[in-house]
C-alpha cells in the first residue's frame, strides 16, 4: 500500500511539475519573441535572426519564429554579392518557411514566406527552374492576399511578379510553353503598377516600394508617374543604409527625368 501511495505520490508530483517547465519555456520564449521583434524594429536584423533561430533551436515548432526567420533570412541573403552566402540563406529561409506552412497553411505570413523564399531562390537558378516555380510564387501571393488583403508585402511581391510576367522576353515565353504548358496568366504592366501602388498604400514608409514603382514607371517611359513616384519616395523617413542608398537612387533618377 506504501508503495503504491508514493507510486501515486510521484505521478502526481511530475504531472503537476510538467505544466509549470512549459509555462516556464513558453514565456522564456516570448520574452526572447519580444526581443528579437525590438531589434527587428531597429533594423538589427543579424541580431533578430539570431534570437529567432535560438527560439527555434528550443522550440522547432514556434510559428512566429520560423515566419520571421525566413523572412530575415530571404532579405540579408539578397544583400551579399557572393553566390554561395546568398544560396546558404536563401537554404535556409525556404526550410524555415516550409516548416511554417506545414504548421499553418492557411496564414497569410506562412504564404508570403513562401513565395518570397521561392522568388529569391529562383533569383540564383537557371531559366528553367525560375520558369518551374513561376507559377508557384504567384499561388502563395494570392493565397497570402486571400488571406490578408492589407499584406504590404505580399502586394509588392506580386507587382513584381506581374512587372516579370507582363515583360518575358521571346525566349521565356516559347521555353514557357515548350516545358509547362505557358505561364498560369500573362498579366499586363498596369497590374503591376496597381499592385504596388497597394504596397505603398499599406505601408507608405516604405521607400523600396516607391522605388520599383518609379522603375516600372521609368521603364513604360511614363516620366510625370515616376517623377511624382519619386518626389514622394524622397519624402519618406530614411533608417538604414540600404535606404540611403535607395534613396541616392531615386534622387539620381529624378535628376535625370527632370533634365528630360
Amino acid at each position: 500500500m506504501k508503495r503504491l501511495f508514493k507510486a501515486i505520490l510521484l505521478i502526481l508530483m511530475f504531472g503537476m511539475g510538467l505544466p509549470a517547465f512549459e509555462a516556464a519555456a513558453t514565456s522564456g520564449n516570448e520574452q526572447l519573441l519580444r526581443k528579437a521583434e525590438e531589434l527587428l524594429v531597429n533594423y538589427k536584423d543579424v541580431e533578430a535572426l539570431k534570437v529567432y533561430e535560438q527560439v527555434l533551436s528550443a522550440s522547432p515548432e514556434n510559428y512566429e519564429a520560423l515566419c520571421r526567420a525566413s523572412f530575415l533570412h530571404s532579405r540579408i541573403g539578397d544583400r551579399f554579392t557572393d553566390d554561395t552566402r546568398k544560396l546558404n540563406h536563401y537554404a535556409k529561409a525556404k526550410q524555415y518557411a516550409t516548416q511554417a506552412y506545414e504548421l499553418n497553411p492557411a496564414d497569410a505570413e506562412s504564404n508570403y514566406v513562401m513565395a518570397l523564399s521561392l522568388a529569391c531562390s529562383a533569383m540564383m537558378s537557371g531559366p528553367r527552374q525560375r520558369l518551374a516555380v513561376t507559377n508557384q510564387v504567384k499561388s502563395f501571393l494570392d493565397a497570402a492576399l486571400a488571406c490578408n488583403n492589407e499584406h504590404a508585402g505580399a502586394w509588392h511581391l506580386l507587382g513584381r511578379w506581374y512587372f516579370k510576367m507582363a515583360n518575358l522576353n521571346f525566349a521565356e515565353v516559347a521555353a514557357s510553353k515548350l516545358f509547362f504548358g505557358g505561364v498560369c496568366e500573362r498579366p499586363l504592366n498596369a497590374d503591376a503598377v496597381e499592385a504596388m501602388k497597394m504596397a505603398i498604400k499599406y505601408n507608405p514608409q516604405n521607400i523600396r516600394y516607391y522605388y520599383d514603382l518609379a522603375t516600372i514607371y521609368d521603364e513604360l517611359k511614363d516620366s510625370e508617374a515616376c517623377v511624382n513616384t519619386l518626389e514622394q519616395a524622397l519624402t519618406v523617413n530614411l533608417d538604414t543604409k540600404e535606404e540611403l542608398e535607395l534613396s541616392r537612387r531615386c534622387k539620381i533618377m529624378l535628376q535625370q527625368h527632370m533634365k528630360n
